[in-house]
């Protein structure tokens, strides 16, 4: 089985929310964009929210998380999967979510796509953290619920800017 590794965060002096996700898919790995299966909701949620036209061009994307305060990161730095499913991550390795936060002191709260990625950040953080972890539904094509009530659980983001 193949180790595979995340990408490096997407931060800036200015990001003052920290969306995690678990590791990058096949997809994702592929094209060396993060969110970059057609069918993963999370960059049509985010353009949505922003009410900006969508785009596929990815340092449009890019350009939306930082003029939104965005950080955008993986709990997971490499682990051993086949495919892309979070149920077939073994011997993984957690990113040093402390250290980017520490470093990075302007975030002040912490949304984790899917319950991958959280159930991962409190075993690294622990339950009592010193800013908020929320937990979102993932918007993986895997994660079955209506887009309309995934977008309507993300809207949240915007009361923290």
């Amino acid at each position: 089985m193949n180790r595979i590794n995340s990408f490096p965060p997407i931060v800036d002096e200015h990001s003052q929310i920290l969306i995690l996700g678990s590791v990058p898919g096949v997809k994702s790995l592929q094209m060396q964009q993060y969110y970059a299966h057609p069918q993963n909701q999370f960059w049509k949620i985010l353009f949505h929210l922003f009410d900006v036209a969508f785009s596929l061009n990815y340092q449009q994307r890019i350009d939306l998380l930082k003029e939104n305060k965005i950080a955008l990161w993986d709990v997971i730095e490499s682990c051993e999967r086949k495919g892309s499913l979070d149920t077939e991550i073994k011997n993984e390795i957690d990113n040093n979510i402390l250290q980017l936060i520490e470093n990075h002191p302007n975030i002040k709260i912490i949304f984790c796509n899917g319950q991958k990625s959280y159930k991962n950040l409190i075993k690294i953080l622990g339950k009592n953290f010193k800013i908020p972890i929320v937990v979102l539904p993932s918007t993986s094509p895997l994660h079955t619920v209506k887009f309309e009530e995934k977008l309507e659980s993300w809207k949240v983001i915007k009361d923290y800017l």
